[in-house]
């Protein structure tokens, strides 16, 4: 994780504009140092009814709901959140993690399932088939990304979420500076996590809404348009969160159709 200082222990139990809260507290590990117990959000004590965006975080810390829709109840109070364990993303690369994230999912074929695996991840190959080029975004991106956390909350698509503050210099990072555990069957260190969110953040404006147990929700201010714009971000999705396609659509080029054209919520889901 990265190594600036930790202001949390600055924030009262109300911060100026939030909810009465508290700070949740972790082992953390700096560099070259051992680990230590210190803080590592601040989050409300009651659910709120309102996106992230709509509670004035303060300087150096980013907002983000963390829903119960997935997993045990007050999963943040388990070892889902472990940052010991996470490097820091400035340490990674998207192109490299998700090319070896794509060597990692497709699978060998056994006698006979070449055709399915062809399938599958047609119209690419076993080989990385390189990054999707960015897209366009929409006008006032930050009022989008409220009004869809705003429709997820009424329509429950985030249980009973609490509001968190979390020391990070951008949304992306939120994930490692967390130690988030929801991809630990796909990624145990979420800083590579983060390398590909910094990087769709870039190309895409992606936003981190929500995270969950082993979920994680996004806003995304230009989403590709075509099947022809698609289907590379597909290719990445695949990568990033097999389970989105062999659990989901079931083809990356299905994926591509059904959940891409057009749409601003990207939501990632390890079984």
């Amino acid at each position: 994780m990265s190594d600036h200082p930790n202001r949390l222990s600055e924030l009262g139990p109300r911060p100026p504009g939030l909810p009465a809260g508290s700070l949740v507290s972790r082992p953390v590990r700096r560099r070259l140092r051992r680990a230590r117990t210190e803080p590592l959000l601040w989050l409300s004590d009651e659910p709120v009814d309102a996106p992230a965006s709509a509670y004035p975080a303060p300087a150096g810390f980013q907002a983000v709901l963390l829903h119960d829709q997935t997993g045990p109840a007050d999963w943040w109070e388990t070892e889902a959140l472990e940052p010991a364990r996470v490097s820091d993303p400035d340490d990674h690369h998207v192109e490299p993690v998700l090319r070896e994230f794509w060597s990692a999912v497709i699978p060998e074929p056994e006698e006979g399932e070449e055709q399915e695996n062809e399938e599958l991840i047609a119209p690419f190959g076993p080989a990385w088939p390189g990054l999707a080029a960015a897209g366009s975004p929409v006008r006032d991106p930050e009022a989008a990304a409220a009004a869809l956390a705003a429709e997820c909350i009424r329509e429950g698509w985030f249980g009973r979420p609490r509001l968190a503050l979390v020391p990070a210099r951008r949304g992306a990072d939120v994930p490692a500076e967390l130690g988030w555990g929801g991809p630990l069957n796909h990624e145990n260190d979420t800083a590579r996590i983060s390398a590909v969110l910094r990087s769709w953040e870039d190309r895409f404006g992606a936003r981190v809404l929500a995270l969950g147990f082993d979920r994680l929700d996004l806003y995304v201010a230009a989403p590709p348009r075509t099947l022809v714009e698609a289907l590379p971000v597909a290719a990445e999705h695949f990568a990033f969160c097999p389970d989105n396609v062999r659990q989901g659509s079931g083809t990356v080029r299905a994926y591509a159709e059904e959940a891409l054209i057009g749409r601003d919520h990207w939501s990632f889901w390890w079984d």
